[in-house]
């Protein structure tokens, strides 16, 4: 039976990050980053695509397993007729090369234990050729090269293309194995202490995790979450990936299986008001650095979405020898999406920056400057249809969406002249006359007044979910008829089961594609946001604990629900999700205390 993507747990270094499964095994890594080729591939294909399991002898799913409090070091424990064993999983802190330990504890009695290595490198697609070098089994294929040892050392063999290790472990005993990875042309890396860096790792995250601010309810789903947030950042440039896997179905069998191990432009102020609020100062200037970084160049070119450090190529191809996650094909690498032209994002960007010069972050040289020049683009090319927020292939539209962020971003850059006025440059009064024209145009052509609701785009009678959002930003404030309008719509439209989809997939959906997807998780926590913002308090407390109920055993979300099956869906775990979780908690909760 194939696992449930809520089966999984994240461990990583903030460089990388791999799954692991209920039944101990590791199916997914790429290595040395996020949007590497990865190097356990099973996730996405079967056991011969690569993978790392270590479990109790016959064994099959854990007994139970959790994250040390406020780490990202994971156990997983069995209990079993011979005694009971704990395995614990992480990614140390990485010096110059990335490395997996893996930890077996005895907890009682005598337990027989089986580890079972299937390296295959780019995808699961290459094998490797296997040695023995001092005590080491070191694999190399290409450019990729991984050792692996234990200590103290086991006897281990190669059979059907892997390499096992069996073992008994008593109460109190331990057996660790590291598994280390570097590029095959350079010497092996310095051997890391795999027990002094558990202790470290654990020290290092309650460290980090002792800084959030929040203290309401459900502080340990919101540390979880930032935590969470701070493994899928990206450490040496601050870019933060939308997940750290490709091609999780939104829909079992079908063919919406994106890659999103990159980095959005969309996520940016939500992601920025997060980690501000939570009193994570460093992590929001390092990804407000980034954006800036990637965003550099000439306006026209401003892409939606971003390598770890700024790449702009991501293109977009099939992995056919992978049979996908519940046979969910095609498996797909990089985003043609980066192509697509998203207005939304100038609005993000804008707002992001805003709230960095609210915050107090001392201002990057020339970042005034290249608010300018976004400006001068924006202001002629806000007019054209745009694939929108949610990144379309079924053709360009006036996305309500889109106009409305781009009142943000003209909205904005008043503001910051307002509360700056040393600033040189710009034209306030030409974007105040601009700002009240795209209101006006947006309140006449994106307002159906006979259901008393926001559309989806110009002249259309369908909803989105990213219209919950208007009074968030400003453009209008939640007890506006229109905007209490709308979230009713939305409540009675775009839910289903009360967690809220994105836009509806039945008839022609504006997306392009075939079949169908589940609820997504964001914007259930707008859903939440907006009935709170409206004086319904005590449905946005509900709501949000329903979708805190929805994370699985460890506390992790994917993109999206789907509350039929009771199943997540697409790529996990999900920042986005993540993001929503840390910021509804903030807005529901902020001024509370626990108990």
């Amino acid at each position: 039976m194939h696992p449930r993507i809520e089966d999984y747990a994240l461990i990583g270094d903030e460089q990388t990050a791999a799954l692991v499964g209920t039944d101990g095994s590791v199916d997914w890594l790429c290595l040395p980053r996020f949007d590497s080729a990865a190097c356990f591939a099973k996730l996405l294909g079967d056991e011969d695509n690569g993978h790392w399991r270590i479990a109790p002898e016959g064994a099959e799913r854990c007994t139970r397993r959790a994250y040390r409090p406020d780490t990202l070091v994971l156990d997983t424990e069995w209990e079993t007729e011979d005694g009971a064993v704990r395995v614990t999983d992480f990614m140390p802190q990485r010096d110059r090369a990335p490395d997996v330990v893996r930890v077996v504890e005895g907890l009682r009695g005598e337990v027989t234990v089986h580890s079972v290595l299937r390296l295959r490198f780019d995808y699961g697609s290459v094998v490797p050729w296997m040695r023995r070098v001092d005590g080491h089994r070191v694999a190399v294929a290409g450019p990729d090269s991984a050792w692996l040892r234990s200590e103290p050392e086991v006897r281990s063999w190669g059979k059907d293309f892997g390499t096992h290790a069996e073992f008994t472990v008593a109460e109190g005993e331990k057996v660790a194995f590291v598994l280390t990875w570097h590029p095959s042309h350079e010497p092996r890396p310095a051997l890391v202490d795999p027990f002094i860096a558990l202790e470290h790792s654990i020290e290092d995250w309650r460290a980090w995790a002792a800084h959030c601010r929040y203290d309401g309810p459900h502080r340990d789903a919101v540390v979880r979450s930032l935590i969470t947030l701070k493994a899928l950042t990206y450490k040496p440039t601050g870019g933060i990936v939308a997940a750290p896997t490709t091609s999780l179905p939104e829909e079992p069998g079908g063919v919406r299986n994106w890659d999103y191990r990159f980095c959005w432009l969309r996520d940016s102020t939500l992601t920025l008001g997060a980690l501000l609020s939570a009193g994570y100062l460093e992590e929001a200037e390092a990804w407000r650095d980034w954006l800036l970084r990637a965003v550099a160049g000439n306006p026209a070119d401003l892409q939606i979405m971003y390598g770890l450090a700024g790449e702009r190529r991501l293109p977009e191809f099939e992995l056919p020898w992978l049979s996908g996650f519940a046979e969910s094909t095609p498996v797909r690498v990089g985003n043609d999406a980066v192509n697509q032209l998203q207005l939304d994002v100038y609005g993000e960007v804008m707002d992001s920056l805003s709230l960095a010069r609210l915050a107090g972050m001392p201002p990057q040289p020339q970042m005034w400057e290249l608010q300018c020049a976004l400006m001068d683009f924006l202001a002629t090319a806000w007019r054209e249809p745009d694939e929108g927020l949610w990144e379309v292939r079924g053709g360009r539209r006036q996305f309500v969406h889109s106009k409305v962020m781009t009142w943000v971003a003209l909205d904005r850059a008043v503001r910051t002249l307002e509360e700056h006025p040393e600033l040189s440059g710009g034209d306030p009064d030409g974007w105040r006359e601009l700002r009240d024209e795209v209101h006006r145009e947006v309140c006449e052509k994106g307002y159906d007044p006979e259901r008393n609701t926001f559309t989806q785009s110009y002249g259309s009678r369908e909803l989105d979910a990213s219209l919950l959002l208007i009074p968030r930003v400003g453009f209008l404030p939640p007890d506006d008829p229109r905007v209490v309008g709308t979230v009713d719509a939305i409540g009675t439209e775009l839910t289903r089961d009360g967690l809220v989809r994105r836009y509806s997939t039945e008839g022609e959906p504006v997306d392009g594609l075939p079949g169908s997807e589940g609820t997504f998780l964001v914007c259930s926590f707008w859903y939440a946001d907006a009935l709170h913002a409206a004086g319904r308090a005590k449905e946005a407390r509900e709501l949000f604990e329903r979708l805190v109920g929805l994370a699985n055993d460890v506390g992790l979300l994917a993109e999206e629900y789907d509350p039929v099956a009771g199943r997540q869906l697409g790529n996990f775990p999900q920042a986005f999700s993540h993001i929503g979780l840390v910021n509804t908690a903030l807005a529901l909760f902020g001024g509370e205390r626990a108990g």
